[in-house]
């Protein structure tokens, strides 16, 4: 059995083979021009190189600040850090990581170098002194824009808010303060006289 042809279907047409039929096409399109190519597109700018001298520096200051805090001061959590002055009651700290203190100024670090974060971080604390502020909140970042993903301002403001003797604690930030990319840190001033 043969195949049927469906009605209102044409038939099949072999292609023109025919010298004259192809000379004439040629004759008809003898004046057309080509368009010209449109421009390739731009190439995407180059990544910006990553600064690894720099990261293996910050790397290298994180575990030199890992081993001249004390263990007695500082507890780390998984990603949390917690600091407690020697002497103080462990509640003060309780009461700081659940938010009775009411943050009276922010101090942001995204996109600080290591030594801005730390200039702008003295000058905030000489400030804080000056307004006598109790509880205020410093977001040092989550690392996600540092090479290797590497917190490297978390740790190191730890370290330097250890260094003052106005903090008497400070704890990971609450979840709509920036959470584990800020801290809560609060301050104690001597009476005046």
């Amino acid at each position: 059995m043969g195949r049927r042809r469906r009605p209102n279907q044409p038939e099949k047409q072999e292609p023109v083979t025919d010298a004259a039929e192809a000379d004439c096409f040629l004759r008809a399109v003898a004046d057309v021009r080509p368009l010209p190519a449109p421009p390739p597109p731009p190439r995407p700018a180059p990544p910006p190189p990553l600064p690894l001298q720099r990261h293996q520096d910050e790397l290298a200051v994180l575990e030199a600040l890992g081993h001249s805090l004390n263990g007695d001061e500082v507890l780390e959590s998984g990603d949390e850090w917690l600091y407690l002055r020697s002497g103080l009651s462990p509640a003060l700290l309780r009461d700081l990581r659940r938010g009775r203190f009411r943050i009276q100024e922010r101090l942001d670090l995204h996109g600080c170098t290591v030594e801005e974060a730390r200039t702008e971080l003295a000058a905030f604390l000489r400030e804080a002194r000056q307004w006598r502020w109790t509880c205020v909140c410093v977001v040092h970042g989550k690392g996600l824009g540092s090479p290797g993903r590497i917190p490297v301002l978390k740790r190191l403001v730890g370290g330097w808010l250890i260094r003052h003797q106005e903090v008497l604690a400070f704890a990971q930030a609450r979840p709509e303060e920036g959470g584990s990319g800020a801290l809560r840190v609060l301050l104690g001033w001597p009476r005046r006289g």
